[in-house]
């Protein structure tokens, strides 16, 4: 039971290698390689089994159905002809087969006679500098398991999600793979969800970002606001997160929950912890979905009121612009008697009360917070 109580730590890196674990890239396909398939081992005992050239899957299998085992398969974004002959190897359901050939899957778990297909969504962080309104912030990927009683194939799509360093992992802990292929299961469903984690801390700075931008006092002690494009982009971001994670709660409780013959009754306890940590995550997701409503609505309210702030400053100053024009306006007249016009001290004094009405009228609006 050792293995057991060691294996979060064998398939889950240390806490400070999981954002450069989630945000590692593996090229799309070696250029040296036309072959979609980007790996393809025999374990046996737990252990990799040493081969001189590179095995085809037809030739994997064979030694499997030979001398037991099971095989993992590894393809990046295979076509329809390259798959077809993996397919019929390994008796794989046609729904099946079309839904990982193209991809744009929603996370699900099925199962087709005897196997298990799951899809996961892959999330990665796009690192910027500044967040704008047309900032990418999160990249997705998929990753889609076969999971049957001797292999284990996994068909990934995006250009990023790499199970590269996930394989090396489960290589190091004999114990863990001697499981069979719901060890690996176990160990993918966990690493996508590690970095789901990983994603939602780095998420969670921008939004405190752009929560603090908002708020922030600008000129008079106001509340300066931001970009509205900007909070609309964040949120558009968060519902394509959402859409990687809700999904696959209910796959992850099956997992759990219902014995299942293609998993190991050592192994099955363990996605407890996975749908746990995925729920815990998922409600952080809602929870910036739920924020940044509050964020743009307060972001347009600080609009209104410094229009209306606007308008009120403008007015103001029509008003006081006001009384010179209509002094002008009546001065302006071609009336032939017009006492003030000849009286000595006349234009003086229409000046005077000209200006004293306006200073009367600024002190007022300015009292009462107009100005």
């Amino acid at each position: 039971m050792s293995m057991i109580r060691d294996l979060r730590a064998a398939v889950r890196p240390r806490p400070s290698l999981r954002i450069k674990d989630s945000g590692s890239y593996d090229t799309t396909r070696d250029p040296a390689t036309p072959s979609a398939v980007v790996d393809c081992a025999v374990y046996r005992d737990g252990a990799r089994v040493a081969t001189r050239t590179p095995l085809t899957p037809q030739e994997a299998m064979r030694q499997v159905r030979r001398d037991g085992g099971f095989v993992w398969i590894g393809l990046h974004e295979p076509t329809e002809d390259e798959f077809a002959g993996i397919a019929r190897e390994f008796g794989l359901h046609p729904l099946a087969v079309e839904d990982a050939v193209q991809a744009h899957q929603r996370p699900k778990l099925e199962r087709y006679d005897d196997s298990l297909f799951t899809v996961f969504k892959t999330i990665h962080y796009v690192e910027h500098d500044r967040l704008t309104a047309t900032s990418e912030i999160v990249e997705t990927g998929e990753v889609m398991c076969f999971t049957g009683g001797d292999f284990f194939i996994t068909v990934r799509h995006g250009g990023q999600g790499s199970l590269r360093a996930l394989r090396h992992r489960l290589q190091d802990d004999p114990e863990l793979l001697a499981k069979g292929p719901s060890a690996v299961l176990h160990a993918i469903a966990d690493h996508v969800v590690d970095g789901y984690i990983a994603v939602a801390d780095a998420v969670q700075d921008d939004i405190d970002e752009v929560e603090t931008e908002v708020f922030s006092p600008g000129r008079k002690g106001t509340p300066r606001g931001t970009d509205a494009g900007q909070i609309y982009q964040l949120k558009r971001e968060v519902l394509e997160f959402k859409r990687a994670v809700s999904p696959l709660l209910r796959p992850m409780q099956l997992l759990s929950e219902r014995p299942m013959r293609l998993i190991d009754p050592d192994i099955q306890k363990y996605f407890r912890d996975v749908a746990d940590h995925l729920a815990r995550v998922q409600e952080q997701v809602l929870g910036f979905d739920e924020l940044l409503n509050s964020i743009l609505q307060a972001n347009l309210a600080q609009a209104s009121v410094a229009q209306n702030e606007d308008m009120r400053k403008i007015t103001s100053w029509a008003a006081i612009v006001a009384v010179p024009t209509m002094v002008c306006g009546v001065y302006g007249m071609n009336f032939t008697y017009m006492p003030e016009l000849h009286a000595r001290y006349g234009y003086p004094v229409v000046m005077g009360v000209t200006v004293g009405l306006c200073l009367t009228i600024h002190r007022i609006l300015k009292r009462n917070g107009w100005l």
